[in-house]
């Protein structure tokens, strides 16, 4: 979609579906995601004299007691709320995370730095390339680490975009998590000032519901998940973004399998837009998009 008509762009949690601490949702080709709620089943207590100590989940160690995560991810499109960033053609996403260790035992808060990068198509009239996102922000878990709280900001960049369409900006958000252990439940709200393309105040709020589907064994390396996440997205100067409402709304449902630490989503993404009311575009219709992601 041109940009200038349409300002579609990411938690995505994620990553997109990594464990990284950025900024959104994290669904295929969503974009940067914070705040991913990762549940693990409990073995039953076993005698101690039987009982081995697990192994010790490996680490990218990094410096003052801190670890860095990276992924690297390939979609059928970079979706952005629901509207495509890539003219519903395929992206590939890498992202980079560093996180202090937390305060104490007793006070798990950490914080965290990272960058997430994509390409972008806006149409053969826009130059712009590639979206470049920075990100910070703190982390803290609480009861056992089930409840997660994730306090953030992004800076959303656009390689080769003309200054004059102001199409960088800030975003604030707060994601908060629990993990039930039958499922895990997010929620979030995102605000930024001056959204992309001069378009005024924005705010974004959505859910999503992750069930891992444990009944599901072919071996001990291979896992199933479903999940379903519903967003609303209101921009102040809607027509600036290039939509025909001050408001709309945006879903998804899919399934991920994880083998042998391979992330594999397939989605199907939709919005309440038609194409008279996305830039006469079919960048927000309904779609399946399929997303490939390892993390380190």
């Amino acid at each position: 979609m041109n940009r200038g008509a349409l300002a579609a762009l990411a938690a995505g949690v994620g990553f997109v579906l990594t464990g990284t601490a950025t900024a959104q949702n994290s669904s295929p080709g969503q974009g940067p995601s914070q705040g991913q709620v990762q549940g693990q089943a409990q073995a039953p207590a076993q005698p101690a004299q039987t009982t081995e100590a697990p192994p010790e989940k490996e680490t990218w160690k990094a410096p003052f007691g801190g670890s860095f995560t990276a992924t690297f991810a390939a979609t059928t499109d970079y979706s952005y709320r629901g509207i495509s960033q890539t003219q519903r053609q395929v992206a590939v996403q890498p992202a980079f995370t560093y996180e202090t260790p937390t305060v104490s035992e007793n006070v798990a808060l950490s914080a965290y730095v990272g960058a997430w990068g994509s390409n972008v198509y806006f149409g053969n009239t826009n130059p712009t390339i590639a979206e470049i996102d920075l990100i910070t922000g703190l982390r803290l878990k609480a009861l056992d680490d089930k409840l997660t709280f994730d306090l953030g900001y992004i800076r959303y960049n656009y390689l080769g975009a003309p200054s004059n369409l102001f199409f960088d900006f800030n975003e604030f958000g707060l994601v908060v998590g629990y993990d039930f252990g039958v499922a895990q439940l997010q929620g979030a709200v995102r605000y930024s000032p001056h959204f992309f393309g001069n378009s005024g105040i924005a705010w974004y709020k959505w859910g999503q519901l992750t069930v891992p589907l444990n009944f599901i064994k072919l071996n001990e390396n291979v896992t199933f998940k479903v999940f379903g996440t519903i967003g609303n997205q209101y921009v102040e100067r809607f027509t600036n973004y290039g939509i025909g409402y001050n408001n709309y709304w945006d879903w998804q449902v899919g399934l991920g399998v994880n083998v042998y630490g391979v992330d594999l989503l397939i989605a199907y993404v939709d919005t309440n837009l038609d194409q008279a009311t996305c830039g006469t575009t079919m960048n927000c219709d309904a779609r399946a998009i399929f997303t490939i992601s390892k993390t380190f």
